[in-house]
């Protein structure tokens, strides 16, 4: 993409100009007539609406005409709230002072800069979203009556609408974007077009918007770097061990089991926020198991296929490499959900290898689950079933797609305006490179999880669940466990993940980082630390408000408080075991070849 002109001048080249918009129309032409003839020969034709979302939205009409006083109380409070506004910005233009408005300190990074609070214009197109938007999704919110998971659609929904339809997403209505503009002389708009259909492209016709620069890293090479080897591999994972970086270890090795839905090099992005790399400097053997982003050829393979050739399949591997039986584990996300269904058989077996487990912001109990609850209707798993039948897989993209729309202002408009708008490239950030990396999900293993878990929440009822003929009962879980979840978790609500606390009959340290589900994670130990932690030593309440109530906030990273308490189960220290002098040979250098594989 060309570099933008120099805001000296008011206008770009014509010859340039002309030149870039001849290449818009012919890549737009070649676009489209794609779009068209993929669409016109698709046998399959897509669901008018796969997320069955009108008729949650019908019930909603309906419950309103029920009670149209409601309605009509709700539309006079608008309107008064509206006079107050406009009365406001009157009295600011005329330079007499006045209240701000209700909405004037709300902290939105959509809203940072300083025009849209100096400007009486700007301050007051962003009061009338801001009050637009909150009347609009306290109206739908307040409809009395509703099935609960429609209500739950309709207020996603709702706000999906309108962070759309913020001010700052429109050239018109953003200061920062018009001041681009003119600054430019309109290049931006013409550089964020380009960047469009370069998107649009690259996702075959879907916009695949880019968070971030591709270019800038390469896994292996500045990115998942942790010195390590590949010394084990099946259909489903490859298992790294890596290389010391102390004398002597603990005597227990670590087992890490990462979610199959992303890399596992979410816990080695670079050497300074290395989960890995710290855990090997402090004493560890670090194991981790990294999943095949699978194909069709995959798509039979079962949730206890994962169970069996995932941290089954690596405590074998970790016996024949160390000669210790004994080991601790860590799940994070649905590697998490995997460790505890896993834990719940080797008990049932009596299988006693595993000594402590760890789960990183794992949900077990599904029935507060957040908003991904609004993806796991009925109509919606049939129709996801459907696709997954005919390619054997779902595509990472879309699972993608779904956890954005979690944080559809961080992660989808803040970079239309920024790739589209500002018409600028994305920053390189190696959290947003891995969120991009995705894996897909094999047909069996992902309709399995997301009816028995998300959609029936079988897993947290006892024997409810068979897996190769044995009961699955996660109170069988008896080990030491602690459980680390995240205050800003928008994937596994942390309040949800602590129904674990009430399950498993072992001793339990509940841990609530700061943040959010990966930044709350990746927290580690520096001079200046980004969130801190919440712990409690006491007895575990059942209710996790009240376990907040109690709970002290302590600064810096959560990693050593984890360290101290994994001490205890980690035995004595033997010499610092490398790779490949064990039982096992040495097959590839870490970070293998699995990791890889990208998807589209």
């Amino acid at each position: 993409m060309s570099g933008q002109t120099d805001p000296g001048n008011s206008l770009p080249d014509p010859a340039e100009v002309s030149q870039a918009m001849t290449e818009i129309a012919e890549k737009s032409q070649r676009l489209i007539s794609q779009f068209i003839e993929r669409h016109s020969n698709d046998e399959h034709q897509p669901n008018a609406d796969p997320m069955n979302i009108v008729s949650a939205f019908m019930e909603l009409t309906g419950r309103m005409l029920v009670d149209p006083t409601a309605v009509a109380q709700a539309q006079v409070k608008f309107w008064q709230n509206y006079m107050e506004l406009w009365q406001q910005t009157t009295n600011r233009r005329l330079g007499v002072d006045s209240p701000a408005g209700a909405e004037a300190n709300t902290p939105d990074r959509r809203f940072k800069d300083p025009a849209w609070d100096e400007n009486p214009l700007f301050d007051y197109i962003k009061q009338s979203y801001l009050m637009t938007s909150r009347w609009i999704q306290e109206t739908v919110a307040e409809v009395e009556g509703m099935d609960p998971d429609s209500a739950r659609k309709v207020d996603f929904y709702t706000k999906q609408f309108v962070d759309a339809l913020s001010p700052s997403n429109f050239i018109a209505t953003n200061p920062q974007v018009l001041r681009e503009t003119v600054d430019t002389g309109g290049q931006n708009l013409i550089n964020g077009l380009k960047n469009m259909l370069e998107d649009l492209e690259s996702g075959d016709g879907r916009l695949k918007i880019r968070m971030t620069d591709y270019d800038a890293f390469e896994v292996g090479e500045n990115i998942a770097t942790a010195p390590g080897k590949v010394v084990f591999q099946n259909d489903l994972m490859q298992l790294l061990q890596f290389d010391p970086s102390t004398d002597t270890v603990h005597r227990q090795p670590l087992l890490i089991v990462p979610p199959w839905i992303n890399k596992y090099y979410i816990l080695d992005l670079q050497p300074k926020n290395s989960f890995i790399r710290w855990a090997t400097a402090e004493g560890f053997t670090v194991f981790v198991v990294s999943w095949v982003n699978p194909d069709h050829t995959l798509a039979e393979k079962s949730f206890s296929d994962y169970m069996h050739e995932g941290p089954l399949a690596a405590l074998d591997a970790i016996k024949t490499a160390t000669g210790e039986s004994d080991v601790n584990a860590i799940g994070y996300c649905i590697g998490g959900t995997l460790l505890a269904t896993t834990l719940a058989y080797m008990a049932a077996k009596d299988d006693t290898r595993i000594k402590s487990a760890t789960f990183f912001t794992s949900l077990v109990d599904f029935e507060n689950a957040g908003d991904l609850q609004v993806f796991i209707d009925e109509e919606q798993l049939a129709n996801l079933e459907r696709r997954m039948a005919r390619e054997g897989y779902l595509e990472g993209s879309e699972m993608a797609s779904t956890f954005n729309m979690l944080r559809a202002n961080d992660l989808i408009w803040s970079f239309v305006v920024n790739n589209y708008l500002m018409g600028k490239d994305p920053f390189p950030f190696d959290l947003l490179y891995w969120n991009s990396d995705s894996t897909r999900m094999p047909a069996a293993m992902h309709s399995y999880y997301l009816r028995n878990m998300y959609q029936r929440n079988l897993l947290v009822e006892p024997g409810a669940l068979e897996i190769n003929d044995v009961a699955i009962d996660l109170g069988r879980n008896k080990l030491p466990t602690f459980i680390l979840s995240t205050k800003d978790d928008h994937i596994a609500p942390w309040k949800a993940t602590y129904a674990a606390t009430q399950i498993y009959q072992g001793p339990v340290k509940f841990c609530l980082a700061g943040s959010g589900h990966i930044a709350g994670v990746i927290n580690p130990p520096a001079e200046k630390p980004k969130y801190g932690y919440w712990t409690y030593a006491g007895e575990l309440p059942e209710s996790p408000d009240e376990w907040f109530a109690k709970a002290t906030q302590q600064p810096g990273s959560w990693w050593p408080e984890w360290r101290r308490w994994v001490a205890d189960f980690s035995g004595d220290t033997v010499p610092a075991r490398v790779p490949g002098d064990g039982g096992l040979e040495v097959l590839e250098p870490a970070p293998g070849s699995y990791v890889k594989n990208r998807s589209q």
